[in-house]
Protein backbone atom coordinates (compact mmCIF):
# COMPACT_ATOMS: atom_id res chain seq x y z
CA UNK A 1 0.00 0.00 0.00
CA UNK A 2 1.26 3.08 -1.04
CA UNK A 3 0.12 6.78 1.18
CA UNK A 4 -3.24 7.82 0.29
CA UNK A 5 -5.95 9.93 0.76
CA UNK A 6 -9.10 8.48 1.88
CA UNK A 7 -11.98 9.21 -0.92
CA UNK A 8 -14.78 10.48 1.90
CA UNK A 9 -11.60 13.45 3.39
CA UNK A 10 -11.39 14.84 -0.24
CA UNK A 11 -15.28 15.07 -0.56
CA UNK A 12 -15.27 16.86 2.99
CA UNK A 13 -12.79 19.28 1.48
CA UNK A 14 -14.44 20.29 -1.19
CA UNK A 15 -18.58 20.00 0.66
CA UNK A 16 -17.28 22.15 3.73
CA UNK A 17 -17.07 19.39 6.18
CA UNK A 18 -13.19 19.34 6.38
CA UNK A 19 -11.49 22.46 7.11
CA UNK A 20 -7.61 22.01 7.02
CA UNK A 21 -8.14 26.66 8.34
CA UNK A 22 -10.53 26.31 11.36
CA UNK A 23 -10.68 22.26 12.37
CA UNK A 24 -8.37 20.71 14.89
CA UNK A 25 -5.83 17.71 13.23
CA UNK A 26 -4.40 15.34 14.76
CA UNK A 27 -1.84 12.16 14.07
CA UNK A 28 -1.75 9.33 15.37
CA UNK A 29 0.28 6.37 15.02
CA UNK A 30 -1.97 3.23 13.94
CA UNK A 31 -1.16 -0.56 13.63
CA UNK A 32 -3.31 -3.58 12.62
CA UNK A 33 -5.07 -1.64 9.65
CA UNK A 34 -5.51 -2.27 6.07
CA UNK A 35 -6.10 0.80 4.23
CA UNK A 36 -10.01 0.74 3.16
CA UNK A 37 -10.23 4.06 0.91
CA UNK A 38 -14.01 4.44 1.65
CA UNK A 39 -13.80 4.60 5.16
CA UNK A 40 -14.88 8.03 7.20
CA UNK A 41 -14.69 7.90 10.33
CA UNK A 42 -11.95 7.00 13.10
CA UNK A 43 -14.77 4.54 14.28
CA UNK A 44 -14.53 2.66 10.56
CA UNK A 45 -10.79 2.61 11.14
CA UNK A 46 -10.80 0.88 14.31
CA UNK A 47 -13.62 -1.17 13.76
CA UNK A 48 -11.84 -2.89 11.71
CA UNK A 49 -9.23 -3.46 13.97
CA UNK A 50 -7.25 -0.49 13.59
CA UNK A 51 -5.77 -0.02 16.83
CA UNK A 52 -4.58 3.90 17.48
CA UNK A 53 -1.04 3.29 19.94
CA UNK A 54 -0.66 7.65 20.26
CA UNK A 55 -2.31 10.16 19.20
CA UNK A 56 -0.27 13.69 18.49
CA UNK A 57 -1.13 17.01 20.14
CA UNK A 58 -3.12 19.59 17.92
CA UNK A 59 -1.06 20.03 14.31
CA UNK A 60 0.52 23.89 14.74
CA UNK A 61 1.33 25.71 11.97
CA UNK A 62 -1.14 24.50 9.09
CA UNK A 63 -0.65 26.02 6.09
CA UNK A 64 -2.16 25.60 2.24
CA UNK A 65 -0.86 26.88 -1.03
CA UNK A 66 -1.89 25.44 -4.62
CA UNK A 67 -3.87 22.39 -2.66
CA UNK A 68 -0.90 21.86 -0.59
CA UNK A 69 -1.45 20.79 3.14
CA UNK A 70 1.92 21.87 5.23
CA UNK A 71 2.02 21.93 9.08
CA UNK A 72 4.87 22.03 12.11
CA UNK A 73 6.77 18.83 12.22
CA UNK A 74 5.15 17.10 15.68
CA UNK A 75 6.77 14.86 17.72
CA UNK A 76 5.30 11.89 20.04
CA UNK A 77 6.37 11.78 23.27
CA UNK A 78 7.57 8.55 24.66
CA UNK A 79 4.56 6.25 23.04
CA UNK A 80 4.49 2.93 25.38
CA UNK A 81 7.09 0.45 23.37
CA UNK A 82 5.21 -2.12 20.78
CA UNK A 83 6.68 -4.67 18.65
CA UNK A 84 4.38 -3.74 15.64
CA UNK A 85 4.91 -1.46 12.68
CA UNK A 86 2.86 1.20 12.88
CA UNK A 87 1.95 4.29 9.73
CA UNK A 88 0.11 7.44 10.42
CA UNK A 89 -3.35 8.47 10.40
CA UNK A 90 -4.00 11.77 9.82
CA UNK A 91 -7.58 13.00 11.19
CA UNK A 92 -9.97 15.84 11.91
CA UNK A 93 -10.53 15.64 14.94
CA UNK A 94 -12.81 18.43 16.22
CA UNK A 95 -16.07 19.68 15.00
CA UNK A 96 -15.46 21.74 11.38
CA UNK A 97 -15.82 25.49 13.41
CA UNK A 98 -13.02 23.89 15.48
CA UNK A 99 -13.06 22.96 19.05
CA UNK A 100 -12.99 20.50 21.49
CA UNK A 101 -12.54 16.75 19.94
CA UNK A 102 -15.75 15.04 18.78
CA UNK A 103 -16.44 11.41 19.21
CA UNK A 104 -14.21 8.63 17.08
CA UNK A 105 -17.57 8.41 15.36
CA UNK A 106 -17.48 11.78 13.95
CA UNK A 107 -13.80 12.10 13.51
CA UNK A 108 -13.37 12.98 9.82
CA UNK A 109 -10.32 10.50 7.99
CA UNK A 110 -7.98 12.70 6.05
CA UNK A 111 -4.64 10.71 5.04
CA UNK A 112 -3.17 6.65 5.66
CA UNK A 113 0.80 7.53 5.76
CA UNK A 114 2.43 4.18 5.54
CA UNK A 115 5.26 5.40 3.43
CA UNK A 116 8.27 7.92 4.22
CA UNK A 117 11.48 7.97 6.08
CA UNK A 118 11.35 5.83 9.24
CA UNK A 119 8.01 4.87 8.07
CA UNK A 120 6.44 2.30 9.18
CA UNK A 121 8.05 2.57 12.88
CA UNK A 122 8.12 0.09 15.56
CA UNK A 123 7.95 2.31 18.83
CA UNK A 124 10.35 1.80 21.19
CA UNK A 125 9.35 3.76 24.31
CA UNK A 126 11.56 6.49 22.80
CA UNK A 127 9.93 9.88 21.24
CA UNK A 128 8.95 9.64 17.91
CA UNK A 129 9.80 12.14 15.63
CA UNK A 130 8.27 12.87 12.60
CA UNK A 131 9.01 15.68 9.59
CA UNK A 132 6.78 16.36 6.97
CA UNK A 133 8.46 16.58 3.32
CA UNK A 134 9.49 19.70 2.75
CA UNK A 135 9.44 18.96 -1.02
CA UNK A 136 6.75 19.27 -3.54
CA UNK A 137 3.69 17.95 -1.74
CA UNK A 138 4.33 18.77 1.95
CA UNK A 139 1.84 16.44 4.02
CA UNK A 140 -0.73 16.16 1.12
CA UNK A 141 -1.85 17.12 -2.08
CA UNK A 142 -5.35 17.44 -2.87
Amino acid sequence: MASALFDPGREGFLDGTIDWDTAVFKVALLRSYSFVASHKFVSDVTGAGGVLHATSAALAGVAKTNGIADANDLTFTTPAANASNHVLLLFQSSAVTGGADVAATAQRLVAYIDTGTGIPVVPNGADISVAWDNGANKIFKL
